[in-house]
């Protein structure tokens, strides 16, 4: 039992449409004030049901109470201007009018925390939580106080780490830091990507996850896979340092995107959460499209190693289409698990 194929999604779900503008990134709030805060609490509720109905065995909160995956935590620390934005450059992709670094990063309260106990309240099943890497913060600011992306990276972990030691004391099993910027900025994850990474999942309980991704299904993510060639060998450079790193899993894309498989075998030891949904088409995947991608990956890594999972956040779909995509997606597992005798 212990030795099955177990499923969970990378993140993000779809909003209640009175929540926020459905279908859309970081979309703006449609409720106000404490009707936001109880709007925000349901949409949870939702989230959970969805997932559970689905057949999924690990549950996060659907990221339904952020705008944003990196800048909503950001909100909550000391040290950033909201107001005067800069533009800057995201992942060498597309320009962004961006929060700026002007004095101390500082948190002087939790961020998620009490939405991680309503989490842990609703459900008996393992549950994680996402919180945005500490390079992907760096990489979705403008810096004018530390003057060095690694300086400001490290402090982001040291707050990252204080939210990860509350969120696990609230019940949570899994802690995930999403860092797409490990797929851009080679250099920088060998050099200090990866030792602050560390330092942000430190003395944990709970099994720490990194999440890379390439990215949500919009324009300017879309334009750069197309640039990549007929093999995305991103991964190439950060498996096998991960691989000796501290943090237990990985997450990674590989439904309807050219990452050769044979890079899993570079996370040797480590759980592998395989994305078997794409969440760049609206086309539901079958469960057996699903079971053909974890097929594929338990030629590289252990049954035991991997977890069924999405390329990344599903918000961008209506809620019908993510539910479907989730069911696919644990349907696809349970196939596999049978064949095994799992």
């Amino acid at each position: 039992m212990n030795n099955k194929i177990l499923t969970t999604i990378s993140g993000s779900l779809p909003k209640p449409n009175w929540l926020a503008e459905p279908e859309k990134l970081w979309s703006s709030w449609l409720l106000q004030g404490e009707e936001l805060i109880k709007g925000k609490k349901n949409a949870i509720k939702i989230a959970v049901d969805n997932q559970i109905n689905s057949g999924l065995s690990i549950i996060g909160d659907g990221e339904q109470t952020r705008q944003h995956f990196v800048t909503t935590f950001i909100e909550h620390l000391t040290g950033v201007d909201f107001q005067n934005k800069k533009i800057v450059r995201i992942r060498n992709r597309y320009d962004a009018s961006v929060p700026v670094v002007v004095s101390e990063i500082r948190r002087e309260k939790s961020v998620f925390v009490d939405d991680a106990k309503y989490l842990r309240s609703l459900t008996k099943l393992p549950i994680k939580y996402t919180l945005p890497g500490p390079m992907t913060m760096v990489d979705t600011l403008y810096d004018e106080y530390y003057k060095s992306r690694e300086k400001l990276a490290e402090k982001f972990a040291e707050v990252l780490n204080k939210e990860a030691k509350e969120l696990e004391d609230a019940g949570i099993d899994y802690i995930q830091f999403d860092e797409p910027a490990f797929n851009v900025f080679f250099d920088e994850v060998k050099d200090w990507g990866i030792k602050i990474l560390e330092k942000a999942a430190s003395n944990l309980k709970a099994k720490t996850i990194v999440h890379i991704c390439y990215g949500y299904g919009i324009d300017a993510n879309i334009k750069w896979k197309n640039s990549l060639g007929n093999e995305w060998r991103q991964y190439e450079h950060v498996f096998p340092l991960l691989a000796k790193s501290k943090i237990d899993q990985i997450s990674l894309e590989c439904q309807n995107s050219k990452v050769p498989m044979d890079l899993i075998a570079l996370l040797k030891g480590k759980k592998i959460l395989v994305g078997a949904i794409d969440v760049g088409t609206k086309k539901i995947e079958t469960p057996e499209q699903v079971a053909n991608i974890l097929r594929k990956a338990i030629k590289f890594a252990e049954p035991k190693n991997i977890l069924g999972c999405t390329n990344c956040g599903l918000v961008t779909f209506s809620q019908d289409v993510a539910n479907a995509k989730m069911k696919a997606l644990a349907d696809g597992a349970n196939i596999l698990n049978k064949e095994l005798g799992l």
